[in-house]
């Protein structure tokens, strides 16, 4: 099996805890364990999220800004790649010796093209950063766009168009073959070309949707997105609600267009899985951590085949 499999930003730090880098070490190891029965045994790229530290870089900056220069979001984006990158890296590592496997592991900063007239670009509407008080919001508005994150207050919004391209995915299917690669960290670098060349622009790339554009790059069979719950949900949070334990491309997308998957959960995730199987994908499996090995085997989390 060619698969690519998508980490959520929630494996390394989850909602509530101290974002200390003792803690995402700790959350890192407990997940890469949980995936290496996986990994050693199939043709895979990793992929991750980066919200939580993106938005702790942003903060960092906003502490020190009258001590140094701003750094650009692409930049940041290169760094959460690197950082995290590394975590996951060193663990596989260990992993590996300690089960006596000879397989390379490497990380990869990964370029992403977007098209510069994307609209996304026009309306912003990737949360990011801290969460702001009214007040607080008030008074940085002219420094960033700011928005109402419904019901937890107001955060910044930066630009997050559609990846086109993977750069370096020619690189990418080479080490394949022989190497456990981790790329697209956190949707990959955003970056635009005027001419023959590229410039990085100010934008977070959906994870998600960078690694569906990811694994048809490299003909991948399977799309791997592991999330924070068991599986997709119909009629979620609701008396009604009930999971999809396997459905068809065809079925997944009536659902995705009558409105059953929200752009601030599950939307992005659905939509990368109707990209992948449009594009020549076989299958995606949508689970949690826990439930990752099972579902691989058909026991749990959601799955949907073309």
């Amino acid at each position: 099996m060619k698969a690519v499999i998508a980490l959520g930003g929630n494996a390394l730090l989850k909602k509530g805890e101290n974002p200390t880098i003792e803690t995402q070490m700790k959350n890192s190891e407990k997940a890469m364990k949980k995936i290496f029965p996986i990994i050693k045994k199939n043709l895979v790229v990793l992929t991750h999220g980066n919200g939580p530290q993106a938005g702790y870089l942003l903060l960092q900056q906003e502490i020190a800004r009258k001590k140094i220069s701003r750094m650009p979001l692409d930049i940041l984006d290169a760094e959460t790649e690197g950082q995290i990158g590394y975590i996951l890296q060193q663990d596989i590592y260990n992993l590996l010796i300690k089960n006596k496997i000879k397989k390379n592991i490497v990380t990869i900063l990964t370029q992403v093209l977007v098209n510069e007239e994307d609209l996304a670009f026009k309306n912003p509407s990737k949360f990011v950063g801290p969460f702001y008080t009214k007040s607080q919001a008030s008074k940085l508005k002219n420094k960033f766009l700011i928005k109402k994150d419904l019901g937890r207050g107001y955060r910044r919004v930066v630009p997050s168009p559609k990846p086109l391209e993977i750069i370096e995915r020619k690189i990418v299917e080479k080490l394949i073959k022989d190497s456990i690669v981790i790329a697209v960290g956190g949707g990959g670098i955003p970056v635009v070309k005027r001419g023959n060349e590229l410039f990085g622009v100010e934008a977070v790339i959906d994870k998600d949707l960078a690694s569906a554009c990811l694994a048809n790059s490299i003909k991948a069979s399977n799309l791997i997105m592991i999330t924070d719950v068991p599986g997709v949900y119909l009629d979620y949070e609701t008396s009604r609600q009930r999971m999809i334990k396997k459905t068809g491309l065809k079925e997944i997308k009536l659902h995705y267009e009558t409105g059953q998957f929200p752009a601030g959960s599950m939307g992005p995730k659905i939509e990368a899985a109707i990209r992948f199987l449009e594009r020549g994908g076989r299958k995606v499996i949508i689970t949690d951590i826990d439930s990752v090995e099972k579902a691989i085997k058909g026991e749990g989390g959601t799955t949907i085949l073309k």
